[in-house]
């Protein structure tokens, strides 16, 4: 089975939380933390600010890691690194996504998370 390792942000502002809802692919309108594959030779840090910059064309200031999960999707095994991150200004552009908000953790019982995601919220409501 394929492996992919996915850095994954938590943008915290006013006890909320930063998600975005995937506008492509198999989870297309399942929202999700924002982030992307790791590449080879990088690390996580480096990772989170290349990719919240190329889909959100937004500067974040990573701070720690949060929580690392598995997961076995069908067509892969996924292994999500949570990184607690600032963002360094409210500029925000939409580049694959269809939306995208701050939420309370009341919120991750109410909207349709990408499954791997449920495993990061028991961590993440320590700092909401």
């Amino acid at each position: 089975m394929k492996s992919i390792v996915v850095c994954a942000a938590a943008i915290i502002k006013n006890s909320e939380v930063f998600v975005t809802k995937r506008g492509y692919g198999d989870f297309k309108g399942k929202w999700e933390f924002p982030g992307g594959k790791l590449e080879s030779n990088e690390s996580i840090f480096d990772c989170i600010k290349r990719e919240i910059k190329e889909e959100l064309d937004a500067d974040v200031s990573p701070i720690k890691l949060i929580k690392t999960v598995e997961y076995d999707y069908p067509k892969f095994h996924a292994t999500i690194h949570l990184i607690l991150c600032d963002l360094v200004s409210d500029h925000v552009v939409l580049k694959e996504h269809e939306d995208a908000k701050y939420i309370e953790k009341e919120d991750f019982k109410i909207l349709e998370f990408l499954p791997a995601d449920y495993l990061l919220f028991d961590e993440l409501e320590k700092y909401l």
